[in-house]
C-alpha cells in the first residue's frame, strides 16, 4: 500500500507541475462583492454532480475509470486489474441548460442527462440552484435470462436539486437531495422508491489544486450496502481537468453509486479512480 501511496503522490507532483492556467483562470478571479466564478471546478465534486454547467456551445468530452477494491493488494495491483469505464461527453446548449449522455461498462448502462440553472450566486441570489434529472437504461439484463423483461423495466430516474454556495476564494460547499426511482428491483432487499441527500465540498490548496470531499446519506438502503463517501484531488492541466479519487462505491451512474456503495472504509475496502475532462 506504501508502495502504491507513493506512485500516486508522484503521478500528483508531476501533473501539478506541468499545469497550465486556463480554466483556473475563470474559477479564481472573483468579484469583490460576491464570487461570480463557478463553486467548482469539475462538473463533479468526485462522483456527486457539481453546480458547474458548460457555457453556450462548449463541449466537455469524458472518460472515467473505477478500479477493483484496493483491499485486494499486489496481487490485484491495489484493483486495477478490474477496472470498469465510464465515456462520455456534456454539450452546453445556452449559459444555463446542458445535456449530456454516457456509456458505463458496469452493468453496460446508458445514461442521458438534462442540467440547467435555477439561480446564480453571481446575480444575488444566496445560492446557486441546479436542477439535473437522469434516466438509466440497464441493458446488461438478457432476454434469455428474463424472458418478461420489457424496456420500461430495464430504466432508472434519478433527479436531483444541487445547490452550493462559494465562501470564499478557497472554500465552496453543495449540498444534493435526491429521488431515485428503479422500475426493476428486488422487493425482498430494496424500495423502488429511495431518497437521499449528499453533501460536499471544495477547499483549493494551491493555485492548480483542490481536496473534494463528499457523503451521500441513503435514507432507504439495504443494510449490506454502505452509504457513499469519496475523497478527491482535482487537478487543472491547461484545457483538460483531471480528478484523482478514492471512494468506496464503484458504480459511476447516478443511481448506482448511491444505492450499491459495497465498499466498507472501516475495513481498507474501497476504490482508486479518476474523472478526466477535456474542453472543446
Amino acid at each position: 500500500m506504501k508502495n502504491f501511496l507513493g506512485l500516486l503522490f508522484c503521478l500528483t507532483v508531476v501533473f501539478s507541475a506541468s499545469a497550465q492556467d486556463d480554466l483556473l483562470a475563470e474559477i479564481d478571479s472573483v468579484s469583490t462583492q460576491d464570487y461570480a466564478t463557478p463553486a467548482f471546478k469539475g462538473l463533479q465534486v468526485v462522483t456527486l454532480q457539481s453546480t458547474k454547467i458548460p457555457a453556450a456551445q462548449e463541449f466537455y468530452f469524458v472518460v472515467s475509470h473505477r478500479f477493483g477494491s484496493v483491499k485486494g493488494g499486489i496481487s490485484e495491483f491495489f484493483g486495477m486489474d478490474m477496472a470498469t469505464t465510464k465515456i462520455g461527453g456534456a454539450y452546453g446548449i445556452n449559459e444555463w441548460l446542458s445535456v449530456s449522455a454516457s456509456r458505463h461498462t458496469l452493468l453496460k448502462v446508458y445514461e442521458t442527462a438534462v442540467k440547467y440553472r435555477l439561480a446564480n450566486q453571481a446575480t444575488g441570489a444566496p445560492v446557486t440552484v441546479i436542477g439535473y434529472n437522469t434516466i438509466e437504461i440497464n441493458t446488461f439484463l438478457e432476454k434469455e435470462d428474463y424472458p418478461k423483461i420489457e424496456f420500461g423495466d430495464r430504466l432508472t430516474y434519478i433527479s436531483q436539486l444541487l445547490v452550493s454556495r462559494k465562501i470564499s476564494d478557497r472554500l465552496s460547499l453543495e449540498m444534493v437531495p435526491m429521488y431515485i426511482h428503479k422500475n426493476l428491483y428486488n422487493p425482498d432487499v430494496e424500495n423502488d422508491d429511495q431518497f437521499s441527500l449528499g453533501a460536499g465540498g471544495r477547499l483549493k490548496l494551491t493555485k492548480r489544486l483542490s481536496l473534494n470531499m463528499e457523503y451521500v446519506y441513503n435514507f432507504d438502503k439495504p443494510d449490506f450496502y454502505q452509504n457513499p463517501l469519496s475523497v478527491g484531488l482535482d487537478l487543472e492541466t491547461g484545457g483538460h481537468i483531471f480528478q484523482l479519487l478514492f471512494t468506496n462505491s464503484q458504480a459511476m451512474t447516478e443511481g448506482g453509486y448511491v444505492t450499491t456503495a459495497a465498499g466498507d472504509w472501516g475495513k481498507g475496502d474501497f476504490f482508486f479512480g479518476f474523472n478526466l475532462y477535456r474542453v472543446f
